[in-house]
């Protein structure tokens, strides 16, 4: 199954956040389905990579894109159709020994950095026949979890102000949605499944009964991007295995 090769020709989607994991599944499957892309990640070898599978289709940008000067160069594009807000940090642990550092790291990147972005995304938007933005929420957007309350404090902000873009980016037939992940297989996460407690807590919590894909994740991600959801907006597909069903 897949969507059609044509999906996202003369489209211009940036993914911010492109370097591993979710992201990078994201940037490979707009590039797969006719994207222009622009994949931005700090690390110019992980972009490089990125580029060798679509080198006609990807532009690395290597930038902090939590720095004025990447927000000014998002602004500046001529033309933007998409984009994916998938840049992101977790500082798990107790409540009580959350640093002032850990609060203010997660508040940064989880919330202010991904607004900034998607403000300065309006500019070049405005001059597409319409756009569309997916935030990069989770399933911790929709419920608690021991020693996860920053990343839950953020998540849950992030559902919040996508329903308030939607509604006031409307008029200008820039939809806005998020897509809610549970536990994905990554080089990141792999360590985490290590600890059996922690292991058989997740899975006990996903009535289908395994972990997420990164092609799960991005399959979302290119629906809400594409013409496909041309009616929806302000509203979240949560890839959870039925976790926040329960």
């Amino acid at each position: 199954m897949s969507f059609d090769k044509g999906l996202f020709t003369n489209k211009t989607i940036l993914v911010a956040g492109a370097g591993k994991g979710i992201g990078l599944a994201c940037a490979v499957m707009a590039a797969k389905y006719g994207a222009n892309v622009i994949a931005v990640a700090r690390t110019q070898a992980d972009l490089d990579k990125l580029i060798s599978l679509y080198p006609e289709n990807i532009n690395g940008w290597a930038m902090d894109v939590s720095s004025e000067t990447f927000f000014q160069r998002v602004k500046d594009l001529p033309i933007l159709h998409g984009l994916v807000n998938n840049a992101g940090i977790n500082r798990v642990g107790p409540m009580q020994g959350q640093s002032s550092e850990n609060i203010d790291a997660v508040i940064d990147l989880n919330i202010r950095t991904l607004y900034k972005i998607s403000q300065a995304a309006i500019t070049p938007m405005l001059n597409a026949d319409g756009a569309a933005i997916v935030n990069m929420s989770s399933q911790m957007g929709f419920v608690g979890s021991p020693n996860r309350t920053l990343y839950c404090m953020s998540k849950h902000a992030v559902e919040g102000v996508t329903k308030a873009m939607a509604v006031e980016l409307a008029e200008h037939n820039i939809r806005v949605n998020t897509v809610a992940p549970t536990f994905v297989l990554t080089p990141m996460t792999a360590p985490m499944f290590e600890d059996e407690d922690f292991k058989k807590f997740v899975f006990d919590m996903i009535p289908l009964g395994r972990l997420g894909k990164v092609e799960d994740i991005a399959n979302s991600c290119t629906f809400l991007l594409s013409d496909l959801a041309s009616m929806i907006t302000g509203t979240s597909i949560k890839v959870d295995g039925g976790w926040t069903a329960r």
